[in-house]
């Protein structure tokens, strides 16, 4: 296992820091998901990255990997899902902002915690099944 960010305990961090954090992390994910499929063609790359680059997909990928996560990983993608958040997005629900939210929260925890690979994993899990 890789080793933590120095001086960020992951479990220590607020759930909407982790996803304000998650944010950066997921799009560097998709990015290099999409790197890897389309062979570093720029539409494919904006056009791939896009498509799963909003609320309703990451949410949809959120509901795709609730079997797949673990204990620790489920609890701190429902801290960051239940998290109370001032404002939402028009452009879905709530639900869906929420349930986007807690994948980010994984995703910056993840990233904090030094493993990547497993945050990569699971995002690329996750398009598989929304496909």
């Amino acid at each position: 296992m890789a080793q933590e960010i120095k001086g960020i305990s992951p479990d220590s961090v607020a759930s909407l820091t982790l996803a304000y954090v998650g944010d950066s992390v997921y799009e560097l994910i998709l990015r290099t998901i999409a790197l890897r499929r389309h062979n570093g063609r720029p539409n494919d790359l904006n056009t791939f990255a896009k498509k799963y680059s909003n609320a309703q997909a990451q949410a949809r990928i959120a509901d795709a990997l609730i079997d797949a996560m673990t204990e620790e990983e489920m609890a701190v993608y429902k801290r960051g899902r239940n998290a109370k958040s001032v404002s939402a997005p028009h452009t879905c629900t709530i639900s869906e902002y929420r349930r986007a939210t807690g994948l980010e929260a994984l995703c910056a925890w993840l990233y904090l915690k030094g493993d990547v690979a497993r945050a990569e994993q699971l995002v690329e899990m996750g398009i598989e099944q929304v496909q």
